[in-house]
């Protein structure tokens, strides 16, 4: 029987996504309890400890933190064979220390109104009506997908027909993300909704 003052062992795995630069590395804890969030560079990932050691490896491009999972965007200097077991030692030693994933001094900004990207401007305007419709959709339909894959897509915006969507972690720069948002989401969202006429993507 476990004890209070037992620690829950850590098991991190690796699993590859269609981008061969990401790899998604899951956890059997909870990582991040608010909406995902990406890391581009040492200096934007100051509210997150984590993120920041991760930037310590020179071939790491870019952190992408979700629920259970941490998906690394590696350069191309490496290939994942050679670093991928590096990274998922440091990461279970991270977190079976106990030390927190984001800064208390600086935690992530969270947004009410249906907007699953945290590192958006927190002034942004709240959703019309059908930007929440969409949203709605992309909740419910394409983003399960999506993290399954290591990645994660927000709505930015719907204006004249054309739907803007921002695609994080292993979908930023997947050569297969452009394929998946013609043929799946753009498909989606015109069948159930007539206003779409075409859904166009931020990477991040």
């Amino acid at each position: 029987m476990e004890t209070s003052t037992e620690k829950k062992a850590i098991i991190i795995y690796a699993e590859s996504t269609p981008n061969p630069s990401s790899i998604k590395f899951v956890a059997n804890i909870a990582l991040n309890p608010a909406p995902a969030i990406v890391f581009t560079d040492a200096a934007m990932a100051k509210s997150s400890p984590i993120a920041t050691e991760l930037f310590n490896f020179p071939f790491v491009q870019s952190v992408f933190i979700a629920s259970n999972f941490i998906t690394i965007t590696k350069s191309d200097v490496v290939e994942w064979t050679e670093v991928m077991s590096p990274v998922r030692d440091f990461l279970k030693v991270y977190l079976e220390s106990g030390k927190p994933i984001f800064s208390k001094a600086a935690p992530p900004v969270v947004h009410t109104d249906g907007r699953a990207n945290i590192n958006a401007d927190a002034s942004a305007k709240p959703f019309s009506e059908i930007e929440t419709k969409i949203a709605a959709i992309l909740e419910e339909y394409i983003k399960p997908a999506v993290e399954s894959d290591g990645g994660a897509i927000s709505l930015k915006s719907f204006e004249n027909g054309v739907v803007t969507v921002i695609m994080q972690g292993s979908c930023s720069g997947c050569p297969s993300s452009t394929m998946t948002l013609k043929a799946g989401i753009e498909g989606l969202l015109k069948r159930l909704l007539p206003e779409v006429q075409t859904v166009i993507a931020e990477q991040v």
